[in-house]
């Protein structure tokens, strides 16, 4: 039965990639990679080889340093008698920068292994000053970068590293040989003994915090660019666009996850290097722009400056007349001049420069400040640890956001141009993605054996994928269920508003029923998912003892409101289970089998449960909840034609709140987002059910009334002016006054002879409202 849910041909075809994933370091494409980590995965779980999930383990302790090079033979392995003699060596708290370098530029570290729970041991190192050799037993297990005949060798890179330790490493000296010019040797960062099958997570996991605030702030310049093109104060831009994108550069090409796409180190190096030169020079541009009368020549010359610093040392190291590392020194140098005389010639000029200004001065000096700490522990005035540049870089580019949302008005349409071009990219992108996911379906279908629960599997799958709604899709699961897991007896379970879980089905008990109640209502009343290895099975094994012999499978679903939840649970009898993998081995092998039915099943309910949500947030305003101006648009024209085929009057109602940009400059944008909600509220209890009510944009809302004519619109819209006058707006205890509001009317046939005419004349209307003193109602007048 273990073979019939999963093919072992997959499993070991998962096992192989996952290794070769590992211990290859060829360049694929992104989309190649990422799948190659999915399959890493994949082969984790399929259970072809114990998994022993182990903490890696820093090596913080016991290191020692020797200067000076070992003497080599001539078979080219180290003297290790010069090596075992104890005087030689001192003990270091870390394997970096040891004392008394005294412009040496070779030296030796050792550690002794300690022993571990890890089945495939590997030794992450973070970074290297500048090249290393790795010596285990006397034999060299690793080198990154080529020593010649002195111990002494060039500039490659600063990648991570990850060392295999053979079998019996446990309790022996590791030597390390490390040659550096640079102004710092030795390792660099965390240095932790870990499984290898979790490496490229472990360095997924350290690069996501990096990669996520790098697309961000890409996403920013892009949006900073597009405003340099449609806003006359273009220069402002366009410094801002080059200093998110730079920024954005060095943190994507410093992050441990960019050579999981291109191993290159060197070729990340430089983009690094090209971004962190051009920092200055985008800042200084941002300064002259905000103090362009004043000291113009003296900011012109440092950015100039940088510029020719960032080309000049870029082009000397690609021509080899200098290393790339020895570009650095002198740069932090400048830039730590620099960004000093930054500071004496903004602070005395805060006070004069405009709120805007203000807050991305602070916001980059947050991101300076954090600049220098991360400079100094890289060049070791500090302790190592993890400098949250990231956050920095975050903050600078919500301070561009948050700016960027008061020019929306002036660049509407290209918003709305860009927001096509992404929807289509979307589109695009999601109809490569089901095309591939076809094709592995595909090509897993060919991999696997042909027996009767693949081919069923591979049906629900597809006709759940085929599903509009988790309702119609737990449909389907209640009739395929039984199917799917006969013949072991089980019940799936599903989760009801209450927080409770509801049984749909039940198969395998014949015509006596389970002993589990058909309605639980807490989870503390079924047992907890479970995964079990071979030998836990038995009559008196764990899972028959977790609750009258169930062990329970949960699906998990992924909502975008409140994340991930078990919506649904599969229960199956422990001795069925045993019976169907007729050896503990066997029943180990199909429970995980089981485990990764319930979760592929999780994940196409997710996508259904997200598919959902997003049709229904498409036509949604978040801040309100009333629908948006897409929805509006399309049902302005459905109620025009609609007015038309049955001669009915259709009106319409445009509204904007009186000085709102007032409002949110004196009581802050929290207090601006609550009024915002309070008038929404009040909408909603001024409108018949066949009225609709819709956030046109800002702090503009617009009201369709079918089957209302101009005098009964009129009226509404005085009684609604009414109504918010008097109600005050409070946030956090505090009255903040009344708003009021400036109403447009137009009525078919009233107005005009073609309904979809209405939202210009009642726009036309609004603005005459709004010139005409605000707080009043002004209605088209009859033809």
């Amino acid at each position: 039965m273990a073979e019939c849910l999963f093919s072992v041909h997959v499993r070991a075809e998962c096992i192989i990639l996952a290794r070769k994933a590992i211990n290859a370091g060829i360049p694929v494409p992104i989309p190649a990679r990422c799948l190659k980590i999915l399959i890493i995965l994949l082969g984790l779980l399929g259970g072809q080889v114990p998994v022993v999930s182990a903490t890696p383990q820093p090596l913080s302790e016991g290191w020692e340093y020797r200067w000076g090079d070992l003497p080599f033979n001539k078979d080219g392995k180290p003297d290790w008698s010069v090596a075992q003699q104890p005087e030689q060596w001192h003990a270091t708290d870390i394997p970096s920068n040891p004392p008394g370098r005294n412009g040496a530029d070779q030296v030796w570290f050792r550690v002794t292994l300690p022993a571990g729970d890890w089945q495939n041991p590997a030794l992450y190192i973070l970074s290297v000053d500048l090249i290393v050799q790795v010596w285990l037993d006397g034999e060299n297990i690793y080198q990154y970068g080529t020593f010649d005949k002195d111990g002494r060798g060039k500039f490659e890179g600063w990648p991570w590293h990850s060392i295999t330790l053979p079998e019996g490493y446990e309790n022996k000296t590791l030597y390390f040989r490390v040659f550096s010019d640079y102004t710092d040797i030795g390792l660099w960062g965390e240095v932790s003994l870990m499984e290898r099958s979790e490496l490229i997570l472990h360095v997924l996991q350290n690069s996501l915090e990096a990669l996520l605030v790098a697309g961000f702030s890409l996403l920013v310049a892009l949006f900073a660019l597009i405003f340099s093109v449609l806003q006359n104060d273009r220069k402002t831009f366009s410094s801002i666009g080059l200093f998110a994108l730079a920024s954005s550069v060095m943190l994507l090409a410093e992050s441990q996850a960019a050579l999981l796409v291109v191993s290159d180190a060197l070729l990340w190096n430089y983009l690094a290097a090209g971004s962190y030169y051009l920092l200055p020079v985008a800042l200084w541009l941002m300064l002259e722009q905000w103090l362009e009368d004043r000291q113009p020549r003296v900011i012109k010359l440092i950015w100039t400056l940088h510029l020719a610093y960032a080309v000049a040392a870029l082009g000397l190291s690609l021509a080899g007349f200098l290393a790339l590392s020895s570009t650095f020194p002198a740069f932090d140098v400048l830039l730590l001049l620099s960004l000093l005389m930054m500071g004496a010639i903004t602070v005395p000029r805060f006070g004069s420069m405009t709120a805007e200004q203000k807050v991305l001065v602070l916001a980059c000096g947050v991101f300076s400040a954090l600049l220098v700490i991360d400079m100094g522990v890289a060049h070791g005035f500090l302790p190592w640890v993890k400098v949250p540049v990231s956050l920095g870089l975050l903050l600078f580019t919500l301070a561009v956001v948050i700016i960027s949302l008061r020019h929306y008005a002036m660049t509407q349409r290209a918003l709305q141009e860009l927001t096509v071009t992404l929807e289509q990219q979307v589109a695009e992108r999601t109809e490569k993605a089901e095309t591939l996911l076809q094709r592995e379906q595909a090509r897993a279908s060919l991999l696997a054996f042909e027996n009767e629960k693949s081919q069923i599997f591979a049906e629900v799958i597809a006709e759940l994928q085929a599903c509009a709604s988790l309702d119609l899709a737990f449909q389907f699961l209640t009739e395929a269920m039984p199917k799917l897991c006969n013949p072991l007896k089980g019940m799936m379970y599903r989760r009801t508003s209450s927080g409770g879980y509801e049984r749909l089905a039940h198969w395998g008990y014949g015509g006596e029923l389970p002993e589990l109640e058909p309605v639980v209502d807490a989870l503390d009343n079924i047992p907890g998912p479970v995964r079990l290895t071979a030998g836990s099975l038995g009559e008196g094994g764990p899972a028959c003892r977790a609750y009258k012999g169930l062990v329970c499978f949960s699906i998990n679903v992924e909502f975008m409101s409140h994340g991930a939840a078990p919506e649904s649970l599969l229960l199956l009898e422990a001795g069925s289970i045993s019976n169907s993998g007729r050896t503990e081995d066997g029943a180990a092998r199909l429970m995980s089998s089981i485990n990764l039915v319930a979760e592929r099943i999780g994940v196409t309910l997710s996508g259904i449960s997200l598919k959902e949500e997003l049709h229904r947030f498409s036509y949604e305003d978040a801040l309100t909840g009333l629908k948006n101006r897409r929805y509006f648009d399309q049902l302005l024209e459905h109620e025009a034609t609609v007015a038309l085929r049955k001669g009915a009057p259709l009106s319409l109602l445009l509204l904007d709140v009186d000085h709102f940009k007032r409002f949110n400059d004196t009581h802050g944008h929290e207090a601006g987002d609550a009024a915002l909600k309070a008038f929404a509220s009040v909408l909603g209890t001024r409108f018949r059910g066949s009225d609709v009510v819709c956030r046109y944009g800002g702090e503009e809302f617009v009201v369709i009334l079918p089957d209302s004519d101009i005098e009964g619109a009129r009226e509404r819209a005085e009684q609604l002016r009414e109504a918010v006058r008097n109600k005050p707006v409070v946030f956090e205890g505090k009255n903040l006054g009344s708003l009021t509001l400036s109403i447009g009317v137009a009525s078919w046939p009233a107005s005009t002879d073609e309904p979809q005419k209405l939202l210009k004349l009642a726009d036309e209307m609004l603005y005459k409202a709004k010139t005409g003193g605000r707080d009043k109602v002004e209605v088209c007048p009859e033809r």
